[in-house]
Protein backbone atom coordinates (compact mmCIF):
# COMPACT_ATOMS: atom_id res chain seq x y z
CA UNK A 1 0.00 0.00 0.00
CA UNK A 2 2.96 2.45 0.86
CA UNK A 3 6.00 2.10 -0.10
CA UNK A 4 8.76 4.10 0.56
CA UNK A 5 11.92 4.11 -1.71
CA UNK A 6 15.62 5.24 -1.56
CA UNK A 7 14.36 8.61 0.09
CA UNK A 8 16.97 11.45 0.85
CA UNK A 9 15.13 14.98 2.56
CA UNK A 10 17.19 17.95 3.13
CA UNK A 11 15.54 20.93 5.50
CA UNK A 12 16.74 24.65 4.44
CA UNK A 13 18.84 23.27 1.42
CA UNK A 14 21.18 22.31 3.84
CA UNK A 15 20.42 19.76 6.55
CA UNK A 16 20.04 16.40 5.18
CA UNK A 17 18.36 14.35 7.27
CA UNK A 18 16.90 11.41 5.73
CA UNK A 19 19.85 9.38 3.89
CA UNK A 20 18.44 6.34 1.47
CA UNK A 21 15.53 5.36 3.69
CA UNK A 22 13.35 2.45 1.89
CA UNK A 23 10.22 0.50 4.06
CA UNK A 24 7.29 -0.59 2.92
CA UNK A 25 3.70 -1.16 4.54
CA UNK A 26 1.49 -3.82 2.88
CA UNK A 27 -2.12 -3.60 2.49
CA UNK A 28 -4.15 -4.78 5.76
CA UNK A 29 -0.59 -5.10 7.87
CA UNK A 30 0.67 -3.13 11.15
CA UNK A 31 4.39 -2.14 10.18
CA UNK A 32 6.11 -0.30 13.75
CA UNK A 33 9.10 2.46 12.79
CA UNK A 34 11.55 2.23 15.83
CA UNK A 35 13.96 4.87 16.53
CA UNK A 36 15.55 7.11 19.39
CA UNK A 37 15.09 10.86 19.40
CA UNK A 38 16.63 12.22 16.29
CA UNK A 39 16.38 8.96 14.31
CA UNK A 40 14.40 10.85 11.01
CA UNK A 41 11.45 9.48 12.02
CA UNK A 42 9.03 12.19 12.19
CA UNK A 43 10.54 13.92 9.23
CA UNK A 44 9.47 9.98 7.34
CA UNK A 45 6.10 11.40 8.52
CA UNK A 46 6.13 14.73 6.90
CA UNK A 47 7.30 13.35 3.95
CA UNK A 48 4.87 10.51 3.41
CA UNK A 49 1.69 13.25 5.08
CA UNK A 50 2.84 16.09 2.44
CA UNK A 51 3.82 18.22 5.55
CA UNK A 52 7.86 18.55 4.59
CA UNK A 53 7.24 22.02 3.52
CA UNK A 54 5.94 23.21 6.10
CA UNK A 55 9.08 23.11 8.00
CA UNK A 56 11.17 24.10 4.59
CA UNK A 57 12.14 20.53 4.11
CA UNK A 58 11.86 18.76 0.69
CA UNK A 59 12.48 15.57 -0.71
CA UNK A 60 15.78 15.63 -2.73
CA UNK A 61 15.68 11.90 -3.94
CA UNK A 62 13.68 8.90 -4.21
CA UNK A 63 9.63 8.17 -4.11
CA UNK A 64 7.23 7.80 -1.74
CA UNK A 65 3.97 6.11 -3.30
CA UNK A 66 0.76 5.12 -2.16
CA UNK A 67 -1.84 2.63 -3.76
CA UNK A 68 0.71 3.08 -7.12
CA UNK A 69 0.05 7.17 -6.79
CA UNK A 70 3.47 8.60 -5.96
CA UNK A 71 3.07 11.08 -3.41
CA UNK A 72 6.07 13.52 -4.24
CA UNK A 73 4.84 17.07 -5.00
CA UNK A 74 1.23 16.35 -3.32
CA UNK A 75 0.27 18.81 -0.45
CA UNK A 76 -1.53 17.48 2.42
CA UNK A 77 -4.92 18.24 1.72
CA UNK A 78 -4.31 16.05 -1.29
CA UNK A 79 -2.92 13.11 -0.05
CA UNK A 80 -5.92 12.98 3.24
CA UNK A 81 -8.02 12.71 0.94
CA UNK A 82 -5.91 9.62 -1.14
CA UNK A 83 -6.73 7.65 1.97
CA UNK A 84 -3.99 8.75 4.40
CA UNK A 85 -4.36 9.98 8.04
CA UNK A 86 -2.02 11.08 10.36
CA UNK A 87 -2.36 11.07 14.30
CA UNK A 88 0.33 13.51 15.22
CA UNK A 89 2.62 13.06 18.43
CA UNK A 90 1.19 15.28 21.83
CA UNK A 91 -2.12 14.21 20.19
CA UNK A 92 -3.15 17.77 18.74
CA UNK A 93 -6.85 17.74 19.55
CA UNK A 94 -8.82 21.30 19.22
CA UNK A 95 -8.96 21.80 22.86
CA UNK A 96 -11.65 23.97 22.92
CA UNK A 97 -14.09 22.17 21.03
CA UNK A 98 -16.52 19.57 22.25
CA UNK A 99 -15.57 15.40 21.99
CA UNK A 100 -18.75 15.65 18.64
CA UNK A 101 -17.55 18.71 17.59
CA UNK A 102 -13.54 17.42 17.34
CA UNK A 103 -15.10 14.48 15.40
CA UNK A 104 -17.37 16.59 13.11
CA UNK A 105 -13.81 18.23 12.19
CA UNK A 106 -12.20 14.81 11.63
CA UNK A 107 -15.38 13.97 8.95
CA UNK A 108 -15.22 17.19 7.26
CA UNK A 109 -13.90 15.92 3.96
CA UNK A 110 -16.93 13.41 3.90
CA UNK A 111 -19.96 14.02 2.24
CA UNK A 112 -22.00 11.26 2.88
CA UNK A 113 -24.11 11.89 5.82
CA UNK A 114 -24.40 8.10 6.58
CA UNK A 115 -21.32 7.30 6.09
CA UNK A 116 -19.60 10.10 8.74
CA UNK A 117 -22.86 8.63 10.91
CA UNK A 118 -21.60 4.97 10.31
CA UNK A 119 -17.85 6.46 11.42
CA UNK A 120 -19.51 7.95 14.40
CA UNK A 121 -20.94 4.92 15.71
CA UNK A 122 -17.50 3.02 15.13
CA UNK A 123 -15.76 5.14 17.06
CA UNK A 124 -17.87 5.43 19.86
CA UNK A 125 -17.76 1.73 19.74
CA UNK A 126 -14.42 1.68 19.83
CA UNK A 127 -13.57 3.97 22.55
CA UNK A 128 -16.74 4.12 24.91
CA UNK A 129 -14.73 6.82 26.86
CA UNK A 130 -15.62 9.38 24.38
CA UNK A 131 -19.52 8.51 24.03
CA UNK A 132 -19.72 9.28 28.12
CA UNK A 133 -17.62 12.90 27.23
CA UNK A 134 -18.81 13.32 23.78
CA UNK A 135 -20.09 16.89 25.04
CA UNK A 136 -17.32 18.02 27.11
CA UNK A 137 -14.49 20.10 26.09
CA UNK A 138 -11.43 18.08 24.71
CA UNK A 139 -9.07 20.26 26.89
CA UNK A 140 -10.62 19.02 29.72
CA UNK A 141 -10.08 15.32 29.04
CA UNK A 142 -7.60 12.99 30.44
CA UNK A 143 -3.99 12.62 28.26
CA UNK A 144 -5.29 8.80 27.27
CA UNK A 145 -8.85 10.49 26.44
CA UNK A 146 -7.08 12.53 24.31
CA UNK A 147 -5.05 10.29 22.69
CA UNK A 148 -8.59 8.31 22.10
CA UNK A 149 -10.18 11.15 20.69
CA UNK A 150 -7.24 12.06 18.56
CA UNK A 151 -7.38 8.53 16.59
CA UNK A 152 -11.08 8.73 16.39
CA UNK A 153 -10.94 11.98 14.58
CA UNK A 154 -8.57 10.64 12.29
CA UNK A 155 -11.08 7.48 12.08
CA UNK A 156 -13.93 9.83 11.08
CA UNK A 157 -13.60 9.66 6.92
CA UNK A 158 -12.59 5.48 7.27
CA UNK A 159 -8.96 6.01 6.46
CA UNK A 160 -6.76 3.53 4.15
CA UNK A 161 -3.65 3.90 6.03
CA UNK A 162 -3.22 5.20 9.73
CA UNK A 163 -0.41 6.92 10.66
CA UNK A 164 0.45 7.08 14.33
CA UNK A 165 3.54 9.10 15.68
CA UNK A 166 4.04 8.01 19.40
CA UNK A 167 1.07 7.12 20.62
CA UNK A 168 1.79 5.79 23.84
CA UNK A 169 4.10 8.84 25.18
CA UNK A 170 3.30 10.17 28.25
CA UNK A 171 0.91 7.39 29.32
CA UNK A 172 0.44 5.23 32.07
CA UNK A 173 1.05 1.38 31.63
CA UNK A 174 -2.77 0.93 31.75
CA UNK A 175 -3.40 3.11 28.96
CA UNK A 176 -0.70 1.97 26.91
CA UNK A 177 -2.50 -1.35 27.37
CA UNK A 178 -5.92 0.01 26.17
CA UNK A 179 -4.30 1.96 23.05
CA UNK A 180 -2.76 -1.18 22.23
CA UNK A 181 -5.77 -2.95 21.62
CA UNK A 182 -7.17 -0.82 20.43
CA UNK A 183 -4.81 0.01 17.58
CA UNK A 184 -5.37 -4.16 16.99
CA UNK A 185 -8.95 -3.89 16.82
CA UNK A 186 -8.94 -0.75 14.27
CA UNK A 187 -6.17 -2.88 11.72
CA UNK A 188 -8.89 -6.17 12.05
CA UNK A 189 -11.67 -4.13 10.42
CA UNK A 190 -9.45 -3.46 7.60
CA UNK A 191 -7.08 -0.53 8.20
CA UNK A 192 -3.55 -0.21 7.45
CA UNK A 193 -1.20 1.04 10.52
CA UNK A 194 2.17 2.47 10.50
CA UNK A 195 3.24 2.96 14.15
CA UNK A 196 5.98 5.08 15.39
CA UNK A 197 6.99 4.44 18.69
CA UNK A 198 9.74 4.01 21.03
CA UNK A 199 7.98 1.76 23.15
CA UNK A 200 9.48 -1.28 21.08
CA UNK A 201 7.80 -4.04 23.15
CA UNK A 202 4.21 -2.36 22.62
CA UNK A 203 5.06 -1.98 18.98
CA UNK A 204 6.60 -5.01 18.06
CA UNK A 205 4.19 -7.16 20.18
CA UNK A 206 1.42 -6.02 17.35
CA UNK A 207 3.23 -5.05 14.53
CA UNK A 208 3.93 -8.09 11.33
CA UNK A 209 6.99 -6.14 10.51
CA UNK A 210 9.40 -3.68 11.91
CA UNK A 211 12.19 -1.30 11.13
CA UNK A 212 14.25 0.28 12.99
CA UNK A 213 15.66 4.03 12.33
CA UNK A 214 19.06 5.34 13.16
CA UNK A 215 20.59 8.92 11.76
CA UNK A 216 18.20 8.63 9.02
CA UNK A 217 18.43 5.49 7.56
CA UNK A 218 17.07 1.75 8.56
CA UNK A 219 19.58 -0.08 10.11
CA UNK A 220 17.87 -3.19 10.69
CA UNK A 221 14.49 -4.82 9.87
CA UNK A 222 12.66 -8.06 9.66
CA UNK A 223 9.17 -9.64 10.84
CA UNK A 224 8.71 -7.88 13.97
CA UNK A 225 8.30 -11.28 16.37
CA UNK A 226 12.59 -11.56 14.91
CA UNK A 227 12.97 -8.52 16.23
CA UNK A 228 11.69 -8.61 19.82
CA UNK A 229 13.40 -11.73 20.12
CA UNK A 230 17.20 -10.72 18.90
CA UNK A 231 19.52 -9.56 21.78
CA UNK A 232 20.47 -6.38 19.82
CA UNK A 233 17.22 -4.77 19.92
CA UNK A 234 16.14 -5.92 23.26
CA UNK A 235 19.41 -4.40 24.82
CA UNK A 236 19.24 -0.83 23.12
CA UNK A 237 15.50 -0.66 24.00
CA UNK A 238 15.58 -1.89 27.41
CA UNK A 239 17.92 -0.10 28.41
CA UNK A 240 20.43 -3.12 28.89
CA UNK A 241 23.87 -1.26 28.59
CA UNK A 242 26.01 -3.17 31.39
CA UNK A 243 29.46 -4.20 31.00
CA UNK A 244 32.66 -2.58 29.98
CA UNK A 245 30.92 -0.89 26.89
CA UNK A 246 28.52 1.75 29.00
CA UNK A 247 28.61 4.59 27.42
CA UNK A 248 27.25 3.47 24.44
CA UNK A 249 24.51 5.86 22.60
CA UNK A 250 22.66 4.42 20.07
CA UNK A 251 21.70 0.91 18.48
CA UNK A 252 24.48 1.50 15.83
CA UNK A 253 27.13 0.98 18.09
CA UNK A 254 25.58 -1.79 19.92
CA UNK A 255 25.83 -3.66 16.85
CA UNK A 256 29.47 -2.93 16.73
CA UNK A 257 30.05 -3.41 19.95
CA UNK A 258 28.85 -6.92 19.52
CA UNK A 259 30.73 -7.86 16.32
CA UNK A 260 33.94 -6.21 17.95
CA UNK A 261 33.45 -8.83 20.80
CA UNK A 262 32.88 -11.56 18.75
CA UNK A 263 35.87 -11.07 16.56
CA UNK A 264 37.93 -11.09 20.06
CA UNK A 265 36.57 -14.15 21.20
Amino acid sequence: MLQIANLEVVYNDVILVLRGLSLTVPDGQIVALLGSNGAGKTTTLRAVSGLLPIHNGAITKGTVTFDGETLNGRDAPSIVKLGIKQVMEGRRVFSELTVDENLTAGGYLQRDRKAVAEAYDRVMTLFPRLRERNKQVAGYLSGGEQQMLAIGRALMTDPKLLILDEPSLGLAPLLVQQIRDIIVEVNKQGTSVLLIEQNATMALSIASTGYIMETGKVVMDGPAAKLLGDDDVKEFYLGLHGGEDGGRKSFTDVKHYKRRKRWLS
